[in-house]
This record gives structure tokens, sequence and C-alpha cells, in this order.
């Protein structure tokens, strides 16, 4: 073919470049497209610099290192350099400009779908109503219709937006953990651990990460009550720079069941009975105990489900656990097992049972509203995030399998590395749009952090990715601002529902040439790489055989409480035992006790009016391990650092309190970061003693015992004669009493004690240290001896079973 130019531009192939299928063989691109046209000089330029950016990668150089030993160190993806932003544009027009398609620069190398949430974050301050498309609403209040009391209109497009809209606000809720609440916050780390982890976020001392925390029950639905007792979820998703890192762990450090072919029938038999759908929230029902009584190897887990554990008195107050071994590798590819513990700075602390039942009706919302108030209120609660860490040789020699969820490693054999500390300092903007839609899953992991062989763990990795496919609409639930990244993402995958981002150009595979191997994997050096364990197994169904050992580390736990807590766990069994039917499920669940505890089995069959039976079978015929008891499995190990703060304090009064010494106590307790409130039977003012008016805050009907700490009653015969004829007030402080609350009466106020017949000393006769005293003079020094009794939380030692109160 003849060459053609003009002014010195040749134009041969034109037509091909105006194209969009093929074009010839070995010729030279033109140089003009022989029109006066900017678009189509783009598109010429555009497609020259494409085909040159192919040229440049003649064969694909990673082949020869995925195979063999080669394939052990992958290598950073091929890459070449576009000459001009078009190469690996979508369209010659993309530097078309408008209000929708933006500026016309396309920003390389970025994927603004991630980062910072306010980048979605809305406010409507100033705006007038609009539809979903913008359209602006004249009327609010009225459908259209055919006249003032005629038919409405079909037409009515705003009306049928407004309504459609609504009726599809609800998602599925999560099989399991649906009652939840979250918040936002920031994880610091206390030193440089990377002889621990290649890790970014443990890469320095003070390096900031931030994260997001969700905190739940287990067996409840999305509208079920808070303090049921039940295990709570304690999952964090760091935004690290390398990642989002999901620790999606539990309030107890073990599990049910050993392997995850069990968890939906472990999950079947805790929910309500499928015939009634009954009890809501609840394992105290028959199926849930059939199930666990023919699995043994939930033993230690009941018993730490059956403790304070599974009440407790808040989110802030309890500990978090990563339940698995997983491992931390290092830059080197040196790998050792651990496992993560979160422990709260301001202490271990729980509910009683008979409080935590009437919580849920006088506050279904109690640990939400906590969580919220504190955080608002500037009360940020912190947890120091510590680790485990054993090699595979110790772990041999530890006399259990590490993997076993079944199984916790004592702190008494390996203790804890704190690695830095978490502070939640930030309340969420809209419930649905970041606790509802956050997307957790054990298998989000960094660089750094790698599974163990732990079946439940495998089982998971798979389970948390497969249930956000239904319940966020499909698999682009990572683009929901809350589950996006801060770092950059960038892959091929594309496309499915609700799909965010638009991505430029015509590559969606790799390897590639056309958009010059972009983007390319990082390599071993910057990427993933799975730690190597070397496995020679034969495929099988089963289990090691130290995972029959279900008994010993019940036991342990059980020895490791106190008097109390073992008293608490006896009382949760005969309550849950006796909401139980049939005999042979209750029976069965005693001979399981037998097994770890002969006095624990006797307490709770003497409960049940039953004998302890003859004990279930083991399986396994090895020497059951012995342990000493573990001190840290107590809860009242771990009192706390923070005093009173956040502790709700009820001061009574009615007509003839002493005002002055209601605010000198309110400002004390103020003072110290405790929460007083002013209660009385109705809300308005009370005149005091000495005629000046008091502001009510809470009712005693809307504000009951339950929902307080501690209770003080101030001097003021007048006041104390009117609440000792209120029977919410008589019972206000008899329930504070038989919780073994911190009480503080001044002057008169005695008098209310004696008339709801609280003993004015402990069950042996001797003082109450909780239980104070004192007339006006004395204010300060009973003051003190209250915050004491506060920050200790209870006086367990007035406690008795059937209470005396």
């Amino acid at each position: 073919m003849a060459t053609r130019k003009k002014n010195g531009q040749s134009t041969d192939s034109a037509g091909s470049i105006l194209s969009t299928v093929s074009g010839p063989s070995g010729a030279q691109p033109p140089s003009s497209l022989g029109m006066k046209n900017d678009t189509a000089e783009q598109l010429r330029e555009n497609k020259v610099a494409g085909m040159k950016l192919a040229a440049d990668m003649p064969f694909n150089p990673n082949k020869p290192g995925e195979h063999g030993e080669a394939a052990r160190t992958p290598q950073p993806g091929a890459t070449a350099e576009p000459a001009t932003p078009g190469a690996t544009g979508s369209t010659s027009t993309e530097s078309a400009v408008s209000d929708k398609v933006g500026s016309g620069v396309p920003s390389l190398g970025n994927n603004p779908t991630v980062g910072a949430l306010d980048r979605v974050r809305v406010d409507s301050s100033g705006q007038v109503l609009t539809t979903n498309q913008g359209v602006a609403i004249a009327d609010n209040q009225n459908s259209l219709k055919v006249g003032l009391r005629g038919p409405t209109a079909m037409e009515d497009f705003i009306l049928r937006e407004k309504l459609t809209h609504f009726d599809h606000e609800r998602i599925p809720e999560r099989v399991v953990h649906a009652r939840g609440s979250a918040a936002h916050g920031v994880f610091e780390a206390y030193k440089d651990f990377s002889d621990l982890t290649r890790a970014d976020l443990f890469s320095q001392a003070g390096k900031r990460t931030p994260v997001f925390v969700r905190f739940s029950t287990v067996a409840g639905e999305r509208g079920s009550a808070d303090t049921v007792r039940d295990v709570r979820g304690f999952a964090v998703k760091f935004y690290t720079q390398e990642g989002n890192w999901d620790l999606v762990g539990n309030n107890i450090p073990v599990f049910f069941i050993q392997d995850a072919m069990k968890f939906p029938d472990l999950v079947h038999a805790v929910k309500p009975e499928p015939h009634h759908q009954m009890p809501q929230a609840s394992s105290a029902h028959d199926t849930f105990w059939d199930f666990v009584s023919l699995m043994p190897e939930s033993a230690h887990m009941l018993l730490w489900q059956m403790s304070d554990r599974a009440i407790p008195r808040s989110y802030r107050t309890m500990q978090g656990f990563g339940v698995h071994t997983f491992r931390l590798v290092n830059a080197a590819g040196e790998s050792r097992f651990c496992k993560f513990h979160w422990t709260p700075l301001q202490g271990t602390h729980s509910l009683v049972w008979d409080e935590a039942v009437k919580i849920c009706g006088a506050d279904a919302d109690y640990h939400r509203r906590d969580l919220w108030e504190s955080i608002e209120a500037g009360a940020f609660p912190e947890w120091e995030l510590g680790v485990q860490v054993f090699t595979e040789e110790q772990a041999e020699g530890f006399g259990f399998d590490v993997l076993d969820p079944t199984k916790l490693v004592p702190e008494e054999l390996v203790p804890l590395v704190p690695l830095g500390k978490m502070t939640l300092n930030r309340n969420p903007d809209n419930f649905f749009a970041e606790t509802e839609q956050v997307a957790f899953c054990t298998a989000h992991v960094v660089p750094g952090v790698d599974f163990s062989n732990d079946p439940l763990l495998q089982g998971r990795i798979h389970s948390y990715l497969d249930t956000q496919l239904s319940r966020l609409g499909g698999p682009n639930f990572h683009e929901i601002p809350i589950n996006a990244p801060v770092n950059q993402v960038h892959n091929n995958q594309r496309d499915g529902m609700h799909r965010q981002a638009i991505h430029r150009g015509r590559v969606n595979y790799e390897p590639n040439s056309l958009a010059g191997g972009s983007p390319a994997q990082a390599g071993m050096d910057k990427g993933f790489t799975s730690f190597p364990e070397r496995v020679a197994e034969d495929k099988v169904r089963g289990k090691p055989e130290l995972f029959a050992d279900h008994y010993s580390q019940a036991t342990m736990f059980f020895n490791s409480q106190t008097p109390v807590e073992q008293a608490h766990i006896a009382a949760a069994f005969r309550f849950e035992l006796t909401r139980v039917q049939v005999p042979a499920v209750r029976e069965r669940v005693l001979a399981l006790l037998a097994n770890v505890d002969h006095t624990l089995a006797e307490t709770v069959a003497s409960g049940l009016g039953m004998d302890v039976p003859a004990p279930l079978p083991l399986a396994t015929s090895l020497p059951t391990p012995e342990y000493a008891p573990s001190p840290a499995l107590s809860l009242l190990s771990r009192p706390g650092e923070t005093g009173i703060k956040t502790r709700r304090v009820a001061i009574l009064v009615a007509h003839g309190v002493d005002a002055a010494m209601v605010r000198t106590i309110y400002d004390s307790l103020l003072a110290d970061g405790a929460v007083p409130r002013v209660v009385a039977g109705t809300l308005g003012k009370v005149k005091a003693m000495a005629g000046e008016m008091l502001d009510v805050e809470i009712t005693l009907e809307a504000g009951p015992s339950v929902l307080y700490d501690a209770v003080v009653v101030p001097d003021g015969e007048d006041s104390v004669n009117a609440l000792s004829r209120d029977a919410h007030a008589l019972d206000f402080v008899r329930e504070q009493y038989r919780h073994c609350k911190p009480i503080l009466v001044l002057g008169a106020g005695a008098g209310l004690l004696a008339k709801a017949s609280v003993p004015p000393a402990l069950p042996d006769g001797s003082d109450d240290p909780a239980l104070l005293g004192a007339h006006g003079e004395d204010l300060k020094q009973a003051l003190g001896a209250f915050k004491e009794a506060l920050a200790s939380h209870r006086s367990f030692a007035r406690e008795t079973d059937p209470p005396m109160v």
C-alpha cells in the first residue's frame, strides 16, 4: 500500500485507529488521522501509547518463578511505564468536564473509594428536602390525590419512592452476634515488635492505627436484651497501612466445639426451639443442654458460660480473646504461635444474676447505653492488647493441643507480653451505616499474622466471608465505607451487586501488557505470604488424641475461682437446668459435671432435687492432666485502674431533704468521675429542709435500683419518712443490698434501711465494709470510705443463697 503523507505526517492505518476491530500486522501506527479533531487526536495518542506499552512486555518474565523451589519466594510482578496517562484509560473522551464526570484529569494509581469516612459523611444543615434523584420536594405532608377526598394518584413518584425505600430499609440480621454496639478508636503500639512480627501496626513505638470495635451477644436476635447470660463477641477491625486486620474474638478464651463441622448444630441447639420459637436469647432450654451434654468437649466452655463472665457489668469491663491459636511471622520468616488477649484498664466486673434479669426489663439497652454515654462524656474505655508467644516445640510439651479451641494456655505457663493500648474515643454517626453494616472476617489478616490449623478457625475463615454475601447484598461489601481500608485497594475483581468503584481502562486481568502489567503482584517482601508449614499426612476426618481430654481445664477453671464465683457457677447451672423439661437431659449434664468437680455436681444436683449420677465415660484412656489453679482466671483478680469513674450513683430524695448535703455529695462524686443522679418518686422539684428547691433528675420508677452501682440516702427526717412510705424506695435499697452494692446513709437516712429490713451487719455478724453511715459532721470521711467501697464494686460478703433481703 502506498504511503500517503500530509505535511510529513502518515495517515496509513488511520482507519484502524478509528475502529474497535482488527488492524494491520506490523505496520507503524499513523502519525495523523487526517482530521482536525482534538478528541480523535487524543484517541490516536492513546492507542499508539497503548501499542508501545504492550510491546515493552514481549513475554512474562515471572513465569519461571512459579515453579519448583523458586515458587517459595514470589517476586514482584513485571511492569512497564505508560508513555501517557491515556494509554491505560478507558476512553479518549475522559478529558470531558462536568459536575458529574469530574475534572477530566485522571487520578493515576488512586482508588478514592477507600480512606477516611469524611468522604461519605452527610450533613443536611440548611438544605431542603429532595428525592433520591435530587429533586426538591415542595410538600412532604400529603400524597398526590385526585381531589381533596379522592384516590391517590399512581403518578405520585415522591410517595412511591419514599414508601419503597422504607419497605426495604432492613437487611438480614447476623445469624449469630445479631445484637451489638460499636465505637471507633485507636490502637497505639508500645514499642517495636519486629522481632515477633512483620505486621506494620507493631513496627514502632507510638504507632497509631485506627480501629472499629463491635461488642455483641451471640444467641439473641437484633432486638434482644443486652444483659442476658451469653458469650459476648469482641471484634476489632484494625485499619492498618497494609490492609484491614480483623481480630474476631469473644470475651471468653475457649469455645464449645472443636471443629467447624459442629458450628451449625451448636447454633441451632442454642437458638429458640424451631417449633415454637422460644426462648429468646437464652440457653436455658432443652435443645441446648441436650446438645452440649452429648458433646463433653463443651465442658470447659460451659463452666465459663455459667460464670459471671457471661453477664458483664459493661462492655468496658470485660476481657477479650482471639480464642484460637494464631501465628506471628517476622520479616525473616520465623514463626511463633500466639494467643491474643484484651485486658480492660477499667477492671473486670460483672453483674449478679438477679440484677441482670431485672435490667432486661428496666433497660434492654443497658450495655449499649453505657458504652455510648461513657464515650460521649470523655471517659474513653481502654484495653491493653497482650499476646502469649510460644514455639511449636514448646507447644508440644504442654500436655494439651494448642490447636484445640476448647483449651487455653494458662498465663502461669506462658505470661502475657503487652503489645499496646486500644482507646475507644468516638461514637458512630449512624448505627446502621457503621455498626450494622460492618463486616468482620477471620480471613482478614495482614502480613505478619497468619493462621494455625485449629479446625474451628479454619471453618470460620470461610463462614465469616460467606455470610456477608447474603447479609450485605453481594461480593462488594468491602466498598461499604465502614469496611473500606485506609490504604489503597487495587485488583481485577469487577462488577457484582452495588459496585461503587469505576475502573479506568480495559484491563481486568493479570498478567497483562495493555496496562503495563498493573496492578502487579507485590512479591514476598511486600505482599502477604502464608507460613510454609510442612505437612505430610493422610486425608482423614477425625481429631488428635489430645483433643479427647474434655475435663481437665474445666476443673482448672473451677478451682481458679473464688468461693463467691464458684457459688455463682453452681447457681447458674441450677437455674438453667431447672428450666429444662426432660429429666434425662438434666441427669446427663450432672454426669458431665461429675467429671469436672464432684462438689459442684453435688451442689447443682441438690438444687434440682436429684442425686449425682455416675460420671460420663471418658473419651480417652490417657491420664487426665492436672493443673494448679490459675488466679488470672478469676474476674476478681483484675480490679482495674480507674477508681470510681463512670460508676452510677443514685441519691434518693424527697421533700425535706438536706439540699446542701446533696449538692456536696453530688459535686464530690462528679469531681472523681462518677455519674450521680438525683432520684425521687416524681419528676419536678423537691422542697428541701431549708426551703430551697432541688431539681429531680429521674424517678424511682424510670431509674430503678439495678441501673445504679451504689446509693446514697442523705439526711432529712421528712425526706426519709416520705421515702419510707414509698415501696419503690424500699425496694430500691433492698435490691442495692441484695446485689452487694455500696450504700451510704447519712443522719436520718439510716431509718430507710431499718424500714426496708436491711441488716446493719454481715450475715456472720461482722461489719459490712460497703454499708456506711455517718452524721453531717463526718460527711467528708464517710464519702471517702464510700468511694473506696464503690471502687471495689461489690461487697460479696453479704451475699446469701437464697437472699435474706
